[in-house]
């Protein structure tokens, strides 16, 4: 804590050294967690870039309680909130039947051919609304009220929603696991 506590100082005090080194050090995990929800690499680096100013600006006020990786990961979903309450009417929600079935019984599969990168990349295949809530929900942790208030939908959207995705990821990858099953096999 020592260590970040000097690089902190450093940044409040304008050096352009431990701006950067803050920067390249918690930038690759930060920008998993906008990969998470961004549609696209630009959007992701967009969230990134946007979050990284609000940190700097903001480091004034972290209180040097808890964890600083926290308090930036907070201030990056918050940033990706933000730009999501922004865009979201223009986005539209798949319907779930038109969501193909996947070729396999996604009960019967066997998913140790899925990676995390994958994974990752099936999540953000889901549609806008549905990808924010399943990942506040099970990736931050919120509740479903937490949720509908951080973008402006009740709580039984936000429970909806979260079905609608669970289901949505279950069929993708269903069809992913079995698309990669026949590949592997020829």
């Amino acid at each position: 804590m020592p260590e970040i506590r000097n690089i902190i100082n450093g940044c409040l005090k304008g050096n352009r050294r431990d701006q950067e080194l803050l920067y390249r050090r918690h930038a690759p995990r930060l920008y998993a967690v906008c990969l998470q929800y961004s549609g696209n690499d630009e959007e992701a680096r967009d969230i990134l870039q946007e979050g990284f100013i609000k940190i700097f600006e903001n480091l004034i006020h972290y209180k040097y309680e808890g964890s600083f990786e926290g308090w930036m990961r907070k201030i990056i979903v918050n940033t990706a909130l933000e730009k999501y309450r922004s865009r979201h009417s223009l986005y539209r929600v798949d319907d779930i039947e038109q969501i193909p079935e996947p070729d396999a019984d996604p009960d019967n599969e066997d998913y140790s051919g899925l990676d995390a990168a994958d994974l990752l990349g099936i999540i953000r295949e889901l549609p806008p609304k549905y990808r924010m809530v399943f990942n506040l929900f099970a990736i931050e942790g919120y509740s479903h009220k937490e949720i509908g208030q951080m973008i402006n939908i009740s709580e039984g959207t936000s429970k909806s929603n979260l079905a609608r995705a669970r289901i949505i990821l279950q069929r993708r990858v269903g069809s992913y696991t079995g698309i990669k099953r026949k590949v592997l096999n020829g």
